[in-house]
């Protein structure tokens, strides 16, 4: 069994064996991993591996061929598992499967990027710096037929100026900057007004 590099990611030869043993036990012929990245390009960005049973795989997944398995990188998640590293360490715990992928909350957009991954890009790099000064924070909670669901935070949270923060500021520069976005709503409980600003 070698290390595995593909797409920059690596899995080290402890880690596809300890992953191997796991998948043996599932009485799955042909079962192997997926690895992903949620709310990838954002500060909650987490790196997941999950099952990946026949059937499973997605269109678009890059696929690493291991000498036990099949590790599937969704197609989204590539750009942030760069330089990423799948490990596994032996210690008095019994061990301990860690991922480090240190581009996984780096915002990465292209002309070509989900809708989503450029409503977090502007939000973390353009928006919420300067609601930051407030003690505040938007994050993104869904698209709905074109409309971007943002939740205010922090400071933002029943401050009595979120609705020009909203329109003025987070929807202007959304639109701006994404032609095919139709709008923003925001689903914020402003009634809660404990860390408002104003």
């Amino acid at each position: 069994m070698t290390e595995q590099i593909v797409s920059s990611i690596e899995i080290t030869e402890s880690a596809q064996k300890y992953l191997a043993d796991l998948l043996a036990k599932q009485n799955c012929e042909g079962i192997g991993i997926r690895i992903f990245v949620s709310d990838p390009g954002t500060p909650k960005a987490e790196t997941c591996i999950s099952y990946c049973r026949p059937g499973d795989e997605k269109e678009g997944d890059e696929v690493i061929e291991l000498a036990s398995f099949k590790a599937f990188l969704e197609k989204r998640s590539l750009p942030f598992l760069e330089d990423a590293k799948v490990d596994y360490a032996d210690n008095r715990f019994g061990g301990q499967l860690t991922i480090r992928a240190p581009n996984s909350r780096m915002p990465k957009v292209s002309d070509d990027s989900p809708v989503e991954d450029k409503i977090n890009y502007i939000l973390h790099t353009e928006v919420n710096p300067g609601l930051a000064a407030h003690g505040g924070n938007v994050s993104l909670v869904d698209i709905v037929d074109g409309v971007a669901v943002l939740q205010f935070g922090g400071g933002c949270q029943g401050c009595g100026m979120v609705d020009l923060t909203l329109k003025e500021g987070v929807e202007k520069s959304l639109l701006e900057k994404i032609p095919e976005l139709k709008g923003v709503r925001d689903v914020t409980d402003h009634s809660d007004t404990t860390n408002a600003y104003m």
